[in-house]
Protein backbone atom coordinates (compact mmCIF):
# COMPACT_ATOMS: atom_id res chain seq x y z
CA UNK A 1 0.00 0.00 0.00
CA UNK A 2 3.32 2.36 0.44
CA UNK A 3 2.05 3.86 -3.28
CA UNK A 4 -1.44 5.08 -2.45
CA UNK A 5 -2.32 7.73 -1.21
CA UNK A 6 -3.44 8.08 1.87
CA UNK A 7 -7.05 8.44 1.09
CA UNK A 8 -6.81 5.27 -0.48
CA UNK A 9 -5.25 3.61 2.40
CA UNK A 10 -7.89 5.18 4.98
CA UNK A 11 -9.47 2.47 3.05
CA UNK A 12 -7.83 -0.34 2.04
CA UNK A 13 -4.72 -1.22 3.97
CA UNK A 14 -4.39 -3.46 6.49
CA UNK A 15 -7.00 -5.79 5.17
CA UNK A 16 -7.02 -7.24 1.65
CA UNK A 17 -9.64 -10.05 0.97
CA UNK A 18 -8.73 -12.90 -1.11
CA UNK A 19 -11.39 -14.26 -3.45
CA UNK A 20 -14.31 -14.85 -1.73
CA UNK A 21 -13.88 -13.72 1.72
CA UNK A 22 -15.70 -11.12 3.31
CA UNK A 23 -15.31 -6.87 2.12
CA UNK A 24 -15.24 -5.56 4.70
CA UNK A 25 -13.16 -6.19 7.50
CA UNK A 26 -14.93 -9.12 9.25
CA UNK A 27 -14.84 -8.94 14.01
CA UNK A 28 -13.04 -11.88 15.32
CA UNK A 29 -15.06 -11.85 18.65
CA UNK A 30 -12.99 -14.72 19.85
CA UNK A 31 -10.91 -14.40 22.79
CA UNK A 32 -8.89 -17.67 21.70
CA UNK A 33 -7.81 -19.54 18.83
CA UNK A 34 -7.50 -23.62 18.07
CA UNK A 35 -4.86 -25.63 16.56
CA UNK A 36 -4.09 -28.96 15.91
CA UNK A 37 -0.89 -29.72 17.84
CA UNK A 38 0.54 -28.27 21.21
CA UNK A 39 4.04 -27.92 19.38
CA UNK A 40 2.02 -25.58 16.95
CA UNK A 41 1.21 -23.55 19.87
CA UNK A 42 4.63 -24.06 22.05
CA UNK A 43 6.35 -22.27 19.13
CA UNK A 44 4.03 -19.17 19.71
CA UNK A 45 4.31 -18.92 22.95
CA UNK A 46 7.99 -18.78 22.25
CA UNK A 47 7.96 -16.26 19.70
CA UNK A 48 9.68 -18.52 17.11
CA UNK A 49 6.05 -18.42 15.28
CA UNK A 50 3.62 -16.06 14.01
CA UNK A 51 -0.07 -16.40 14.54
CA UNK A 52 -2.83 -16.08 17.14
CA UNK A 53 -3.40 -17.93 20.62
CA UNK A 54 -4.72 -15.25 22.61
CA UNK A 55 -6.70 -11.89 22.12
CA UNK A 56 -5.40 -10.12 24.56
CA UNK A 57 -2.34 -10.27 23.07
CA UNK A 58 -3.36 -10.62 19.17
CA UNK A 59 -6.81 -10.43 17.27
CA UNK A 60 -7.21 -10.36 13.07
CA UNK A 61 -9.77 -7.72 13.52
CA UNK A 62 -7.15 -5.24 15.91
CA UNK A 63 -4.26 -6.28 14.09
CA UNK A 64 -5.22 -5.33 10.75
CA UNK A 65 -6.79 -2.04 12.01
CA UNK A 66 -3.58 -1.47 13.62
CA UNK A 67 -1.59 -2.30 10.39
CA UNK A 68 -3.88 0.60 9.02
CA UNK A 69 -2.85 2.95 11.18
CA UNK A 70 1.04 2.06 11.09
CA UNK A 71 0.70 2.77 6.92
CA UNK A 72 -1.33 6.07 7.71
CA UNK A 73 1.87 6.72 9.71
CA UNK A 74 4.58 5.47 7.59
CA UNK A 75 5.05 3.24 10.26
CA UNK A 76 6.55 -0.82 10.87
CA UNK A 77 4.01 -1.75 13.13
CA UNK A 78 1.53 -0.33 15.46
CA UNK A 79 -0.35 -1.70 18.27
CA UNK A 80 -4.25 -0.96 19.60
CA UNK A 81 -4.81 0.06 23.05
CA UNK A 82 -7.77 -0.03 25.12
CA UNK A 83 -7.41 4.30 25.27
CA UNK A 84 -5.41 6.81 24.48
CA UNK A 85 -3.86 7.00 27.91
CA UNK A 86 -2.81 3.62 27.72
CA UNK A 87 -1.36 4.49 24.55
CA UNK A 88 1.00 6.87 26.23
CA UNK A 89 1.73 4.96 29.32
CA UNK A 90 2.73 1.77 27.34
CA UNK A 91 4.91 4.19 24.89
CA UNK A 92 6.90 5.12 28.33
CA UNK A 93 7.12 2.08 29.99
CA UNK A 94 8.07 -0.10 27.18
CA UNK A 95 11.22 1.50 27.78
CA UNK A 96 11.18 2.99 30.62
CA UNK A 97 11.08 1.90 34.36
CA UNK A 98 12.10 2.80 38.25
CA UNK A 99 15.23 5.03 38.45
CA UNK A 100 14.82 6.37 34.98
CA UNK A 101 13.76 10.34 33.41
CA UNK A 102 11.79 11.53 31.12
CA UNK A 103 11.96 15.24 29.44
CA UNK A 104 8.30 16.28 28.48
CA UNK A 105 6.32 19.78 27.09
CA UNK A 106 4.29 21.06 29.35
CA UNK A 107 1.85 22.02 26.62
CA UNK A 108 -0.01 18.33 27.05
CA UNK A 109 -3.32 17.04 27.65
CA UNK A 110 -3.82 16.90 31.71
CA UNK A 111 -4.50 13.72 31.54
CA UNK A 112 -1.70 12.36 30.44
CA UNK A 113 0.11 15.29 32.85
CA UNK A 114 -1.67 14.07 35.57
CA UNK A 115 -0.46 9.88 34.41
CA UNK A 116 3.30 11.79 34.49
CA UNK A 117 3.54 13.65 37.41
CA UNK A 118 1.56 11.44 39.71
CA UNK A 119 1.26 8.01 38.85
CA UNK A 120 4.14 6.82 36.67
CA UNK A 121 6.41 9.03 39.45
CA UNK A 122 4.91 6.54 41.86
CA UNK A 123 6.47 3.78 39.80
CA UNK A 124 9.62 5.37 39.88
CA UNK A 125 10.09 7.14 36.39
CA UNK A 126 11.02 10.92 36.77
CA UNK A 127 9.82 13.96 34.57
CA UNK A 128 11.30 16.70 34.17
CA UNK A 129 8.34 19.73 32.24
CA UNK A 130 9.72 22.09 29.72
CA UNK A 131 7.77 24.83 27.88
CA UNK A 132 7.02 23.66 24.00
CA UNK A 133 8.49 27.53 23.18
CA UNK A 134 11.96 27.10 25.32
CA UNK A 135 15.25 27.55 23.68
CA UNK A 136 17.32 24.69 22.65
CA UNK A 137 19.82 25.95 25.36
CA UNK A 138 17.19 25.18 28.12
CA UNK A 139 15.50 22.23 26.39
CA UNK A 140 19.09 20.43 26.50
CA UNK A 141 19.53 21.28 30.13
CA UNK A 142 16.42 19.26 30.87
CA UNK A 143 17.90 16.25 30.09
CA UNK A 144 19.92 13.34 32.77
CA UNK A 145 22.36 10.65 32.27
CA UNK A 146 19.14 8.77 33.38
CA UNK A 147 16.65 10.37 30.49
CA UNK A 148 15.62 7.55 28.17
CA UNK A 149 12.79 9.68 26.22
CA UNK A 150 11.35 13.34 25.34
CA UNK A 151 7.52 13.87 24.83
CA UNK A 152 5.08 16.02 23.80
CA UNK A 153 2.20 16.32 21.31
CA UNK A 154 1.91 17.90 17.82
CA UNK A 155 -0.90 19.84 18.55
CA UNK A 156 -1.41 20.51 21.98
CA UNK A 157 -4.71 20.06 23.69
CA UNK A 158 -6.54 22.33 24.86
CA UNK A 159 -4.04 25.57 24.52
CA UNK A 160 -2.99 24.41 20.90
CA UNK A 161 0.61 24.88 20.84
CA UNK A 162 2.36 23.31 17.74
CA UNK A 163 5.13 21.21 18.96
CA UNK A 164 8.47 22.63 16.92
CA UNK A 165 9.05 18.57 16.50
CA UNK A 166 12.25 18.63 14.60
CA UNK A 167 13.86 21.18 17.68
CA UNK A 168 12.58 18.53 20.11
CA UNK A 169 13.32 15.38 17.95
CA UNK A 170 17.05 17.28 17.62
CA UNK A 171 17.55 17.56 21.29
CA UNK A 172 16.44 13.66 21.84
CA UNK A 173 18.76 11.82 19.31
CA UNK A 174 21.85 14.30 20.65
CA UNK A 175 21.37 12.14 23.78
CA UNK A 176 20.47 9.33 22.37
CA UNK A 177 17.10 9.00 23.54
CA UNK A 178 13.84 9.04 20.86
CA UNK A 179 10.99 11.02 20.87
CA UNK A 180 7.77 10.04 21.22
CA UNK A 181 4.51 12.89 20.06
CA UNK A 182 0.83 12.39 20.45
CA UNK A 183 -0.40 13.11 16.94
CA UNK A 184 -3.97 13.01 18.22
CA UNK A 185 -5.92 16.37 17.45
CA UNK A 186 -3.69 16.72 13.46
CA UNK A 187 -4.03 13.18 12.71
CA UNK A 188 -2.05 11.73 9.91
CA UNK A 189 -3.69 13.10 7.35
CA UNK A 190 -2.91 16.67 8.52
CA UNK A 191 0.84 16.05 10.25
CA UNK A 192 3.41 13.04 9.59
CA UNK A 193 5.99 13.46 12.15
CA UNK A 194 8.38 10.80 11.44
CA UNK A 195 8.98 13.17 8.21
CA UNK A 196 10.44 15.35 11.08
CA UNK A 197 12.21 13.13 13.03
CA UNK A 198 9.88 11.53 15.49
CA UNK A 199 10.58 7.71 16.68
CA UNK A 200 7.18 7.05 18.34
CA UNK A 201 3.84 8.10 17.50
CA UNK A 202 0.68 7.68 19.68
CA UNK A 203 -3.15 8.94 18.83
CA UNK A 204 -6.36 8.71 21.33
CA UNK A 205 -8.48 7.24 18.27
CA UNK A 206 -11.41 7.70 20.65
CA UNK A 207 -11.12 10.78 18.97
CA UNK A 208 -10.56 11.86 15.56
CA UNK A 209 -9.76 8.42 14.09
CA UNK A 210 -13.41 7.26 15.41
CA UNK A 211 -14.91 10.70 15.04
CA UNK A 212 -18.70 9.74 16.27
CA UNK A 213 -17.77 9.30 19.63
CA UNK A 214 -18.93 5.55 19.71
CA UNK A 215 -15.39 3.51 20.83
CA UNK A 216 -12.78 5.04 23.22
CA UNK A 217 -9.14 3.84 22.08
CA UNK A 218 -5.51 4.11 21.58
CA UNK A 219 -2.71 3.34 19.17
CA UNK A 220 1.13 3.38 19.31
CA UNK A 221 3.33 3.27 16.12
CA UNK A 222 6.39 2.36 15.02
CA UNK A 223 8.99 4.20 12.97
CA UNK A 224 11.55 1.48 12.55
CA UNK A 225 13.93 4.24 12.63
CA UNK A 226 15.01 4.60 16.24
CA UNK A 227 19.12 2.57 17.06
CA UNK A 228 18.04 1.03 20.12
CA UNK A 229 21.95 -0.39 20.36
CA UNK A 230 23.38 2.79 19.89
CA UNK A 231 24.10 2.97 23.55
CA UNK A 232 23.27 0.72 26.96
CA UNK A 233 20.00 2.52 28.09
CA UNK A 234 17.73 0.15 26.67
CA UNK A 235 18.71 -2.41 28.00
CA UNK A 236 15.08 -4.66 27.61
CA UNK A 237 14.96 -4.08 24.07
CA UNK A 238 19.19 -5.31 23.86
CA UNK A 239 19.74 -7.77 26.10
CA UNK A 240 17.77 -11.52 26.64
CA UNK A 241 14.62 -11.29 28.19
CA UNK A 242 14.24 -14.46 30.48
CA UNK A 243 10.13 -14.17 30.08
CA UNK A 244 10.31 -15.70 26.62
CA UNK A 245 13.50 -17.80 26.92
CA UNK A 246 16.14 -14.97 26.95
CA UNK A 247 14.71 -13.41 22.95
CA UNK A 248 16.46 -10.69 22.63
CA UNK A 249 13.91 -8.36 21.03
CA UNK A 250 16.90 -5.87 18.58
CA UNK A 251 18.06 -9.57 17.27
CA UNK A 252 15.24 -11.24 16.98
CA UNK A 253 12.65 -8.61 15.14
CA UNK A 254 14.87 -5.71 14.51
CA UNK A 255 13.18 -2.37 13.27
CA UNK A 256 10.10 -3.61 14.67
CA UNK A 257 11.55 -4.65 18.05
CA UNK A 258 10.07 -1.87 19.95
CA UNK A 259 6.65 -2.22 19.08
CA UNK A 260 6.99 -6.61 19.60
CA UNK A 261 8.34 -5.82 23.33
CA UNK A 262 5.18 -3.33 23.48
CA UNK A 263 2.93 -6.23 22.20
CA UNK A 264 4.42 -9.57 23.46
CA UNK A 265 5.24 -7.73 27.18
CA UNK A 266 3.25 -5.06 28.29
CA UNK A 267 0.04 -6.25 26.89
CA UNK A 268 0.92 -9.82 27.88
CA UNK A 269 1.25 -8.49 31.42
CA UNK A 270 -1.00 -5.42 31.52
CA UNK A 271 -3.83 -6.16 29.06
CA UNK A 272 -5.14 -2.76 27.97
CA UNK A 273 -6.74 -3.84 24.69
CA UNK A 274 -9.43 -2.78 22.82
CA UNK A 275 -12.28 -4.99 21.97
CA UNK A 276 -12.55 -6.75 18.64
CA UNK A 277 -15.59 -4.44 18.11
CA UNK A 278 -14.70 -1.13 18.86
CA UNK A 279 -11.40 -1.92 16.17
CA UNK A 280 -14.14 -2.65 13.96
CA UNK A 281 -16.14 0.42 14.57
CA UNK A 282 -12.84 2.51 14.74
CA UNK A 283 -12.02 0.99 11.01
CA UNK A 284 -15.48 2.14 9.70
CA UNK A 285 -14.25 6.00 11.12
CA UNK A 286 -10.69 5.81 9.62
CA UNK A 287 -12.03 5.07 6.05
CA UNK A 288 -13.69 8.67 6.02
CA UNK A 289 -11.08 9.84 8.00
CA UNK A 290 -9.80 12.58 5.42
CA UNK A 291 -13.26 13.68 4.41
CA UNK A 292 -14.15 14.58 7.77
CA UNK A 293 -10.81 16.26 8.59
CA UNK A 294 -11.34 18.65 5.75
CA UNK A 295 -14.40 19.05 6.91
CA UNK A 296 -13.55 19.73 10.33
CA UNK A 297 -10.99 22.43 9.81
CA UNK A 298 -12.81 24.41 7.09
CA UNK A 299 -15.55 25.20 9.27
CA UNK A 300 -13.13 25.48 12.46
CA UNK A 301 -10.72 27.66 10.38
CA UNK A 302 -14.69 29.68 9.01
CA UNK A 303 -15.64 29.94 12.72
CA UNK A 304 -12.08 31.07 14.72
CA UNK A 305 -12.54 33.96 12.14
CA UNK A 306 -15.78 34.87 13.49
CA UNK A 307 -14.84 34.75 17.05
CA UNK A 308 -11.82 36.81 15.86
CA UNK A 309 -14.39 39.83 14.51
CA UNK A 310 -16.75 39.60 17.89
CA UNK A 311 -16.57 41.59 20.62
CA UNK A 312 -18.25 39.35 22.76
CA UNK A 313 -14.48 37.44 22.34
CA UNK A 314 -11.44 38.59 23.98
CA UNK A 315 -9.02 36.13 22.85
CA UNK A 316 -9.01 33.47 20.11
CA UNK A 317 -6.37 30.70 19.45
CA UNK A 318 -6.58 28.41 16.23
CA UNK A 319 -3.14 28.21 14.18
CA UNK A 320 -4.92 28.00 11.32
CA UNK A 321 -6.00 31.46 11.24
CA UNK A 322 -3.66 33.97 9.71
CA UNK A 323 -3.20 36.13 12.80
CA UNK A 324 -2.32 33.30 15.58
CA UNK A 325 0.91 33.30 16.76
CA UNK A 326 1.00 29.80 16.19
CA UNK A 327 0.55 30.12 11.88
CA UNK A 328 3.82 30.09 10.72
CA UNK A 329 5.32 27.04 12.35
CA UNK A 330 1.37 25.55 11.96
CA UNK A 331 2.19 25.96 8.08
CA UNK A 332 5.69 24.31 7.80
CA UNK A 333 4.66 20.57 10.01
CA UNK A 334 0.69 21.25 9.23
CA UNK A 335 0.59 23.05 6.03
CA UNK A 336 -2.91 21.77 4.60
CA UNK A 337 -4.73 21.97 8.14
CA UNK A 338 -4.80 21.53 11.95
CA UNK A 339 -7.66 20.60 13.08
CA UNK A 340 -11.27 21.45 14.38
CA UNK A 341 -10.62 22.60 17.61
CA UNK A 342 -10.50 26.06 18.94
CA UNK A 343 -9.58 27.93 22.24
CA UNK A 344 -11.15 31.42 22.96
CA UNK A 345 -12.00 33.52 26.19
CA UNK A 346 -15.29 34.95 26.75
CA UNK A 347 -15.41 38.43 27.49
CA UNK A 348 -16.45 38.17 30.92
CA UNK A 349 -14.66 35.15 32.62
CA UNK A 350 -15.27 32.34 34.08
CA UNK A 351 -18.59 33.28 35.00
CA UNK A 352 -19.47 34.39 31.29
CA UNK A 353 -18.05 31.39 29.67
CA UNK A 354 -20.11 29.18 31.98
CA UNK A 355 -23.65 30.87 30.54
CA UNK A 356 -21.93 30.94 27.40
CA UNK A 357 -21.85 27.06 26.91
CA UNK A 358 -25.14 26.77 28.92
CA UNK A 359 -26.73 28.72 26.42
CA UNK A 360 -25.81 27.12 23.36
CA UNK A 361 -28.54 25.09 21.67
CA UNK A 362 -26.69 23.07 19.06
CA UNK A 363 -23.29 22.26 20.50
CA UNK A 364 -23.34 20.19 23.34
CA UNK A 365 -20.98 20.43 26.86
CA UNK A 366 -19.01 16.93 26.88
CA UNK A 367 -15.99 16.13 27.73
CA UNK A 368 -15.00 14.60 24.03
CA UNK A 369 -13.58 16.53 21.22
CA UNK A 370 -13.13 15.97 17.48
CA UNK A 371 -16.30 14.47 17.38
CA UNK A 372 -18.51 15.38 14.38
CA UNK A 373 -21.04 17.47 15.88
CA UNK A 374 -19.57 20.08 17.97
CA UNK A 375 -19.21 20.10 21.50
CA UNK A 376 -17.42 22.63 24.10
CA UNK A 377 -15.66 22.35 27.68
CA UNK A 378 -14.09 24.46 30.45
CA UNK A 379 -11.09 22.58 30.64
CA UNK A 380 -9.97 24.80 34.14
CA UNK A 381 -13.13 23.16 35.93
CA UNK A 382 -13.06 19.90 34.04
CA UNK A 383 -10.72 17.80 32.77
CA UNK A 384 -7.89 20.10 34.04
CA UNK A 385 -9.26 20.67 37.59
CA UNK A 386 -6.51 18.39 39.21
CA UNK A 387 -3.71 20.77 37.79
CA UNK A 388 -3.15 23.96 40.50
CA UNK A 389 -3.04 27.63 38.80
CA UNK A 390 0.20 27.26 38.23
CA UNK A 391 0.28 24.17 36.33
CA UNK A 392 -2.50 25.46 34.20
CA UNK A 393 -0.50 28.67 32.99
CA UNK A 394 2.36 26.04 32.55
CA UNK A 395 -0.04 24.43 30.31
CA UNK A 396 -1.17 27.46 28.44
CA UNK A 397 -4.85 26.80 29.69
CA UNK A 398 -6.31 30.30 31.03
CA UNK A 399 -9.73 30.07 33.30
CA UNK A 400 -11.49 31.64 30.94
CA UNK A 401 -10.59 29.22 28.41
CA UNK A 402 -13.48 27.73 26.03
CA UNK A 403 -12.41 24.32 24.18
CA UNK A 404 -14.78 24.53 21.02
CA UNK A 405 -14.46 21.38 19.36
CA UNK A 406 -16.08 22.37 15.83
CA UNK A 407 -17.86 19.41 14.13
CA UNK A 408 -19.04 19.12 10.24
CA UNK A 409 -22.41 20.59 10.86
CA UNK A 410 -23.26 23.62 7.98
CA UNK A 411 -21.16 25.88 9.49
CA UNK A 412 -23.89 28.89 9.52
CA UNK A 413 -25.69 26.75 11.90
CA UNK A 414 -22.40 26.78 13.98
CA UNK A 415 -21.91 30.61 14.08
CA UNK A 416 -25.68 31.01 14.39
CA UNK A 417 -25.84 29.04 17.75
CA UNK A 418 -22.07 30.55 18.73
CA UNK A 419 -23.53 34.44 18.27
CA UNK A 420 -27.13 33.55 20.06
CA UNK A 421 -25.33 32.18 23.20
CA UNK A 422 -22.74 34.67 22.75
CA UNK A 423 -25.37 37.45 23.48
CA UNK A 424 -26.89 35.32 26.14
CA UNK A 425 -23.32 35.92 28.27
CA UNK A 426 -22.97 39.47 27.64
CA UNK A 427 -26.53 40.16 29.25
Amino acid sequence: MSDYKLSTKCLHSGYTPKNGEPRVLPIYQSTTYKYDSSVEMGKLFDLEAEGYFYTRLQNPTNDAVAAKIADLEGGVGAVLTSSGQAANFFAVFNICSAGDHVVSSTAIYGGTFNLFNVTLRKLGIDFTFVSPDCTEAELNAAFKENTKAVFGETLSNPSLNVLDIEKFAKAAHAHGVPLIVDNTFPTPVNCRPFAFGADIVTHSTTKYMDGHATSVGGVIVDSGNFDWTQNDKYEGLTTPDDSYHGVTYTERFGKGAYITKCVVQLMRDLGSIPSPQNAFLLNLGLETLPLRVKKHCENALAVARYLSESDKVTWVSYPGLETDSQYEIAKKYMPDGTSGVISFGVKGGREAATKFMDSLALAGICTHVADCRTCVLHPASTTHRQLSDEQLEEAGVKSDLVRLSVGIEDVEDIIADLEQALTAAAR
